[in-house]
């Protein structure tokens, strides 16, 4: 039963160049919702369907006809069905002739085909514009009006008029148009939509291995060392204590992991004596995704903090504390205050609380609303500078910690050392080559490599590229 509804009302008024009639094939969910959000913001839509008379769904207001007829109402022809029902496409070759074709279609998997949907559109259409653009955007966002979901389109095309003419119906819809350039991205465009957390896949591979290894060290050197050679049960300790010990590991570690790469690729290019250079694969991959390592440190890192403050609270240490009251009442004794005690308690709390402020600080900076109303400059010295002093601070917490313990025999079980021993490894190697790198002398060098000289170069090469947000 059909119901009177204002939703495709134009919501703006109409102009000469919005009265325009787009036509769309295909009356399936995401045809529909474009035909809606064209609807409301003044265009003339009209629909070319295989049964055009059935086609009950399509919003009010626009025409359903057949292929052929829709296509002779407009330039611009949105192509909103699947690659394996383009072959309709082939019989009205001479009615698409000098037509734009907007493929908006995406595949089930990643580099289904060996060419992307609009190139073999392109092929199966020689006549007309092929214009890749609308497959990242759902057809939820356009019924939502865009306000929660991306609203970016990229759009890619060989003829730059017909590009144009696809941008400004997507500015029109209250998008943000991206031009990709030639049709040959259209593969990288149509397998976007497909990835999942593409940047992010190598830092939570490294920080699970290391959470997963350094769990099964601390439970072989705390719970099964305590249980072999005591018969003392403190399995208990799995749900909060080893996790508490292994989230601050972990952070540290891949913090020294994000300036490890920037340390290993300086001392390459000192080796090699050039720029011009390229570094291998690995280093590549590794550097391109240490924003993403850099905020899975800080995820680990709030949760130290936060398992941090239930510490208080947990049955153990309630236990703990009274007992130790009572038996000090028994007893009729008081511990003196110990000074010393006391400054290596505050000296153990006072950079942790920094470094972590100073975690936060980073997080915050690696936001794109943040990290693009800053200069390259400013995202430099606070992604370098203040990340290493973020560096410094934790590793210093953790020496803080560890104080007496590293040379403390009952800490050693099994003659392994303490967890917090192995998640300094990195990080102070990673300080010691940075104070090395540093030096005037070996400083210096590395500028005049990165500004263009040449180790092998009598005339060496002016750097003329520009300065992109990562930092080395």
């Amino acid at each position: 039963m059909e119901t009177k509804s204002t939703y495709n009302m134009p919501l703006v008024q109409k102009s000469s160049r919005e009265n325009e009639t787009v036509c769309i094939f295909g009356t399936g969910d995401f045809g529909r919702a474009l035909g809606c959000k064209m609807l409301q913001c003044g265009y003339n839509v009209v629909f070319g369907s295989r049964s055009p008379n059935n086609a009950n769904l399509i919003p009010k207001g626009a025409e359903a006809l057949s292929h052929h007829e829709a296509a002779q109402r407009s330039g611009i022809i949105f192509v909103a069905v699947q690659r394996d029902h383009y072959s309709f496409l082939i019989g009205m070759a001479d009615a698409l002739r000098d037509k734009i074709l907007v493929d908006v279609s995406n595949n089930l998997k990643l580099n289904q085909y060996p060419e992307s949907n609009a190139e073999y559109l392109a092929e199966l259409v020689p006549g007309a514009e092929v214009v890749k653009a609308f497959n990242t955007v759902s057809a939820w966002a356009l019924q939502s009006g865009t306000l929660d979901a991306s609203r970016q389109v990229f759009v890619c095309g060989h003829d730059s008029k017909s590009k144009q003419m696809v941008m400004e119906i997507v500015r029109t819809l209250g998008l943000t148009p991206l031009d990709q350039g030639s049709l040959v991205a259209a593969k990288d465009v149509e397998n976007y939509p497909l990835q999942l957390f593409p940047m992010w896949k190598m830092p939570m591979y490294i920080s699970t291995v290391l959470a997963v290894v350094i769990f099964v060290y601390c439970l072989v050197t705390e719970v099964i060392h305590s249980y072999v050679t005591k018969g003392e049960d403190y399995t208990y300790a799995i749900m909060i204590a080893i996790p508490n010990r292994v989230f601050p590991i972990v952070s540290l570690i891949l913090l020294a992991l994000v300036y490890l790469a920037g340390i290993i690729a300086a001392i390459i290019q000192l080796y090699r004596g050039t720029k011009y250079s390229r570094f291998p694969d690995w280093l590549d991959k590794w550097m391109l995704c240490r924003k993403q390592l850099g905020l899975v440190a800080l995820g680990y890192a709030f949760l130290h903090v936060i398992y941090t403050l239930v510490i208080p609270i947990r049955y153990y240490v309630r236990w703990w504390m009274n007992n130790w009251a009572i038996s000090q009442i028994k007893n009729n004794a008081t511990d003196p205050f110990d000074p010393n005690y006391a400054w290596r308690s505050d000296a153990y709390l006072a950079p942790g609380i920094l470094g972590f402020f100073f975690y936060v600080l980073l997080g915050i900076t690696s936001l794109p609303s943040v990290s693009n109303i800053v200069n390259w400059r400013e995202f430099r010295f606070v992604q370098s500078k203040l990340g290493y002093l973020t560096l410094i601070l934790c590793t210093g917490h953790t020496l803080v910690y560890g104080w007496d313990r590293f040379i403390f025999g009952p800490f050693y079980r099994w003659h392994l050392p303490p967890a917090f021993v192995l998640s300094l490894i990195i990080p102070c190697a990673v300080l010691a080559l940075k104070f090395i790198l540093i030096a005037p002398c070996v400083d210096r060098k590395i500028m005049k490599i990165r500004q263009g000289w040449e180790r092998n170069s009598q005339n060496p090469k002016k750097d003329v590229s520009e300065n992109g947000k990562t930092t080395v």
